[in-house]
Formats: structure tokens, C-alpha cells, sequence
């Protein structure tokens, strides 16, 4: 079995092909209709501009126009839910993610529908480290001392997220085991509001992917701790990686992958996954994913669906630990 680290070299491991070296595609009949690409969040965030760069260049590939539709709702559960009751026919996918098909189901106790029964994984779309920033007036410039201020102060230092059961917040339980420090979970309803707070100084700290709090850091609104990966971001050279600051254990990030509904049939399916993977191997997209701190990581159906059963396996357990529940 792939491991996680493994799985994160994907996107650098394979070769970029240019447009004439690509391989005809698997023969599969689509509808003469426009291809809905599902993005379960709102307008404008991570995964949104994570899916319209993919939508401009899978179209060519498949000879459709791909469409962006936006369903958000219950952490990405609500959009992923609308794919995998979609007709089958290969004209409806969702760019889901970690917590719509990892996290959810082991902490959301109405679930509306099977990750293993309705959806059928297509390939990995992208990794995405977490961040871990401050407010500035927080006396800590590095995750050492972070930790020491908050043992130093049990109860009294708090952690935003971007709701419960999210991977912000899973982010900041991993830590508070890893470091046996006693912080507080404060959740939001999206990342928007909680990095407003924590620029107003009402919270203390925020894991959250790269493009939520990239800007913010750059502007010195915020103090950028440490980053999950395995290596440190081109966009933020002098912030060290979760490993190299000391607490190697913990290690967020943040995933979206392409599902479509599980009764598709095969020759469509594998006619999506290949104009995907092909579409994640443009050096373009590849160079426009790094632009947000994300690695396009494209690979096999089968490698998808066992990473997701790993990542289900690993923040089903911590959030069980830390008591975490998705209404």
C-alpha cells in the first residue's frame, strides 16, 4: 500500500508530457451536454480556484465544456452528496475533499450517503499543507515558544478553525496531543471569519490551507508559525516545516479529489480519470496549483481510493480522540 508520503510525491514523480506526446484517451461516449464540475464550497476559496483551473483544462481533453457549479453546505458534504445521487453518466463530478469523504463520515452521524457505495474515486487532484499563524501581538515567534506559552497557560489559549470536525480543526487537536499543551478549540463558520478574528485578536492561532491565510502573512497581518509537508513552500521560504520546528507527528494537509457517482459506468470512468490525470500533468496547471500552495498530485483510481480509507483510518481516530462531531 501507498504510504501518505509516497502518495505526496506523485505530482513531482511523473513526467510532464506536452500537448503532442499525450495519449489518445480510453474510447467512452460522454452526452452532448456540458459537464458539471461540483465544487462543495463557496465562490472563491481553495478549492474553488483549485477546480476552475482543472475545468479549462480537462474541456479540451474530453471535448465538453466543463461547468462550475458551487453547492457548499456541511463542510463539503452537501455538494459531494449532490454528485453521488447525480445521474451516472459521467456528466456530473465534485472536486470533494478530507473532510466530505474522510472526516465527515467517521464524525457526522446522518450521513447522506456511503463513500465506498455511491462514489467512485477518480484520481487525487491536489495536497494542500496546513498553516499554522498567529496574531502578531502574541509574544511567539516559532513553534517552540508557542508551545511554551501555551503550557504555560493551560486553558487560556485558544485555536480558530473553519468549523467542527474540519481539518483546521483536527489540525489543532493533532498539535494539542503531540504537544500536550491545553489550548481551546473556537469553531467558525468557514475560514473567513475565523482568520477575521484572529487579525482582530479575538483568537490566538489557525491552521488553515495556504491561500486563506498566504496573503495576510505576506501583508505582516499575521505571523506564520510552521507548515505541514515535507518540505518547505517556495511562497514562504523562511517558515519552517512542522518537522524541522520540532513536532514531526503532526502533519495536516489538506487533500481534494475527483469522485463521480459509483454507478457510472467503467469506460466513462476511466475516460475522466485519464483526461485528469492528464489535465494534472500540464505544466501550467501544475505551475498555477504551486502559485496557491498546493502540489497537483494526480495518480490512479485505485491509489485514491486507498488513500482515502488511510486518511479516513487516521482523523477518524483523532477526532474521535478529541470528541469532535459534525452536526
Amino acid at each position: 500500500m501507498l504510504s501518505r508520503r509516497s502518495l505526496a510525491g506523485l505530482g513531482a514523480g511523473l513526467p510532464l508530457l506536452p500537448p503532442l506526446a499525450r495519449p489518445a484517451l480510453a474510447q467512452a461516449t460522454l452526452p452532448e451536454t456540458p459537464i458539471r464540475l461540483i465544487v462543495p464550497f463557496p465562490p472563491g476559496g481553495p478549492n474553488d480556484l483549485l477546480a476552475r483551473l482543472l475545468a479549462q483544462k480537462i474541456g479540451p481533453l474530453i471535448k465538453r465544456n466543463v461547468v462550475i457549479e458551487n453547492r457548499s453546505g456541511a463542510g463539503g458534504v452537501v455538494g459531494t452528496d449532490a454528485a453521488a445521487k447525480a445521474a451516472p453518466d459521467g456528466t456530473t463530478m465534485v472536486l470533494t475533499s478530507a473532510g466530505a469523504i474522510a472526516i465527515s463520515p467517521t464524525l457526522m452521524p446522518a450521513m447522506p450517503f456511503d463513500v465506498t457505495r455511491d462514489l467512485a474515486p477518480l484520481t487525487l487532484v491536489a495536497l494542500m499543507p496546513e498553516l499554522l499563524a498567529v496574531n502578531p501581538k502574541l509574544p511567539v515567534k516559532t513553534l517552540a515558544e508557542l508551545v511554551a506559552y501555551a503550557k504555560a497557560r493551560p486553558g487560556e489559549v485558544n485555536f480558530a478553525s473553519s468549523g467542527n470536525g474540519s481539518m483546521p480543526h483536527l489540525a489543532g487537536e493533532s498539535l494539542r496531543f503531540a504537544a500536550g499543551i491545553d489550548i481551546i478549540h473556537i469553531p467558525y463558520r468557514g475560514a473567513a471569519p475565523a482568520v477575521t478574528d484572529l487579525m482582530a485578536g479575538q483568537v490566538h492561532m489557525m491552521f488553515a490551507d495556504m491561500p486563506a491565510l498566504l496573503s495576510q502573512v505576506q501583508a505582516g497581518a499575521l505571523r506564520p508559525i510552521a507548515l505541514a509537508g515535507d518540505s518547505r513552500s517556495p511562497l514562504l521560504p523562511e517558515v519552517p516545516t512542522l518537522a524541522e520546528a520540532g513536532q514531526p507527528s503532526v502533519a495536516p494537509v489538506n487533500w481534494y479529489g475527483l469522485v463521480v457517482a459509483a454507478k457510472t459506468p467503467a469506460p466513462i470512468q476511466t475516460l475522466l480519470q485519464e483526461a485528469a490525470t492528464q489535465a494534472l500533468r500540464d505544466p501550467e496547471l501544475v505551475a498555477a496549483y504551486a502559485g496557491q500552495g498546493a502540489k497537483a498530485a494526480p495518480g490512479s483510481a485505485e491509489e485514491f481510493r486507498r488513500f482515502i480509507a488511510d486518511e479516513t483510518q487516521r482523523w477518524g481516530d483523532i477526532g474521535k480522540r478529541a470528541g469532535a462531531k459534525i452536526d
